[in-house]
């Protein structure tokens, strides 16, 4: 999730194409948190590649807007006009990304899509001048980038406000203030609906219990406001990266701000999904076996919430993490366009990337477009989503099979004596667990559902 070496706090930019690989000629990066090892897909592709393309060049899947659609049920959504339209989406990201606008513009163009409302906003200061010989700079216009276009390809008709701090965000306190600021900015001038974030760190590399809960004013202010707050929550299954960017914390571990009970904390599976976006499998956990699984786990800070009461038998007297968990696998990421300044001139092609990075700004869209039918702003939906979760019709689909237990590698992987640090974690099974939460979703019945509940 971060490391103070510059990797920045960012909540799963799983990327097949690693920023060192993806910009030949452009300055050695650190790997992405986590450092996945395998298929890299260099950028400057002219063209996204379909699931076809990257099944027989790269022995994984990849997946388009389209596809993603169908297969959480957005379709039937779409064709009643809800489409998000009137809602405004607020993604929280450091630096930003300095062709944001023109990238999404290709995007959109590449599939259909019309460009959205975009506004850019930077209520806690101005961040810096893109520096490309800076790697968090380019790990944060990667995440921004993929957070915009696929919050907007979910929900077409909503307007998209990045919201960019000038600090990144690496672990415990370093970046935090400045988010928070971000964001009660957003929330007293009544900016968005949905908040999304696609960042988060350990809880135990705060200094403190207390030092942590003091960064909660925008999330109680959101709460008071009805805006709904989401977050990621890691990808590296049960555990964190050490405040130092060690691997990692021996024990299972979770991320805060996705623990904070005010916050619907997102987690990651495995879609294996045919050309249209029909499943072949059903879902289950994500966990690309070296390292790359879905976060959760129980809250060392926060207490049980009233609204976990019904799953206590799993989080006992704490609060578990995720609550649902939507599509994170490196087999099954997404394509996106990003454009940097590199090399002396500007370099830009289609990647895939995947993490709870990419499951959050998903879930986004689809609260945006709740939002619409429903005809108000839903605001924290923890005790709606428990609520419904034991419905037949409420839209969560339970995920019952998989783990996001890793073995970690210390050292030595590419040698004969690899030293292996292996964490247990959890297992998904019938009902809520702390692998994939209450399940995924089906967008439709999931917005009818709400609709039911607040109409």
């Amino acid at each position: 999730m971060g490391s103070r070496s510059g990797a920045g706090a960012v909540a799963g930019v799983v990327l097949l194409a690693a920023a060192s690989a993806m910009y030949a000629g452009g300055p050695r990066l650190p790997a992405p948190v986590p450092a996945i090892a395998g298929q890299v897909l260099p950028a400057g592709l002219a063209a996204p590649p379909d699931t076809a393309q990257c099944r027989t060049l790269l022995k994984v899947a990849c997946y388009q807007p389209a596809q993603l659609r169908h297969a959480y049920n957005v379709d039937p959504l779409l064709e009643r006009g809800l489409d998000g339209h009137g809602r405004t989406i607020a993604i929280v990201d450091a630096f930003g990304a300095p062709d944001l606008a023109g990238d999404l513009h290709r995007f959109d163009a590449a599939f259909g899509l019309p460009d959205p409302e975009l506004s850019v906003i930077h209520p806690a200061g101005a961040p810096p001048a893109f520096d490309p010989r800076r790697p968090e700079m380019i790990l944060w216009a990667l995440e921004t980038t993929l957070d915009v276009e696929w919050a907007h390809a979910m929900a077409p008709g909503a307007r998209i406000l990045l919201v960019a701090t000038p600090t990144a965000e690496t672990e415990g306190l370093s970046g935090f203030p400045d988010i928070v600021r971000a964001e009660q900015y957003v929330v007293d001038h009544h900016l968005a609906d949905v908040i999304s974030q696609s960042f988060g760190s350990a809880e135990q590399t705060f200094p403190s219990a207390h030092a942590l809960t003091a960064l909660r004013s925008a999330y109680v202010a959101a709460a008071d406001h009805g805006i709904t707050v989401l977050a990621a929550t890691g990808d590296t299954g049960s555990t964190l990266r050490l405040p130092d960017s060690a691997c990692c914390y021996p024990a299972p571990v979770v991320a805060w701000p996705a623990s904070d009970p005010l916050v619907t904390a997102v987690g990651g599976t495995r879609l294996q999904l045919d050309a249209t976006g029909r499943r072949i499998a059903p879902d289950s956990v994500w966990n690309d076996g070296s390292g790359g699984a879905g976060g959760g786990g129980r809250s060392a800070v926060f207490d049980r919430p009233d609204y976990q009461d019904t799953v206590r038998h799993v989080v006992g007297d704490h609060r578990g993490i995720p609550d649902l968990s939507l599509t994170a696998a490196l087999s099954g990421a997404a394509d996106f366009y990003l454009t940097l300044p590199l090399r002396g001139g500007q370099v830009g092609g289609w990647s895939l990337a995947g993490g709870t990075s990419l499951a959050t700004p998903i879930f986004a869209g689809i609260v945006a477009i709740a939002d619409q039918a429903v005809g108000h702003r839903l605001g924290a939906l923890n005790d709606r989503l428990y609520t419904i979760a034991h419905r037949d019709d409420g839209g969560l689909v339970d995920v019952t099979t998989g783990t996001n237990a890793v073995t970690l590698c210390l050292s030595g992987c590419a040698g004969s004596t690899p030293v292996l640090l292996p964490i247990p974690g959890y297992t998904a099974g019938r009902g809520y667990d702390l692998a994939s939460g209450l399940g995924t979703v089906d967008a439709a019945a999931l917005v009818d559902a709400l609709r039911h509940r607040d109409g």
